[in-house]
């Protein structure tokens, strides 16, 4: 089953567009994305690469270059707004941040909780959900 997710920037300065069957859907506890996140985990809808396009401005991609393999993350040049995720080992996959989906609640849950080893106390971990210290091989 095709679907097109579609979402954008607080500003509304960016919009995008996601087709394809959602590959996975992740939250990730690491510290990395506490940074981005403000503290929270990271709420992503892995979807496919070849099917995601922006259909309105131009994001500011930003990698760290202390990193032996950073993870590119777009945001919106105007509002800050973090959108979505390139990561190295998944080439063909954008990591989609649930927040700026137009409809948030697509995500529904996570079929796994990644990187609890970086978890904070006040981090919740509901029972069911498959849960790794790292990334899963």
């Amino acid at each position: 089953m095709t679907n097109v997710l579609t979402g954008g920037c607080y500003c509304g300065g960016i919009r995008y567009q996601a087709e394809g069957t959602p590959l996975l859907r992740v939250e990730c506890q690491c510290r990395e994305c506490q940074h981005v996140s403000g503290g929270a985990a990271n709420l992503v809808i892995g979807m496919p690469k070849e099917g995601f396009t922006y259909t309105k401005g131009t994001p500011k991609p930003f990698a760290r270059t202390d990193l032996e393999t950073p993870r590119t993350r777009d945001f919106c040049p105007k509002c800050g707004t973090h959108l979505l995720t390139h990561s190295p080992p998944r080439p063909n996959m954008v990591m989609v941040k649930v927040g700026t989906l137009d409809d948030p609640d697509i995500f529904n849950k996570p079929d796994m909780i990644i990187y609890t080893k970086n978890a904070q106390s006040w981090h919740h971990q509901p029972e069911g959900i498959p849960t790794y210290p790292e990334m899963p091989s």
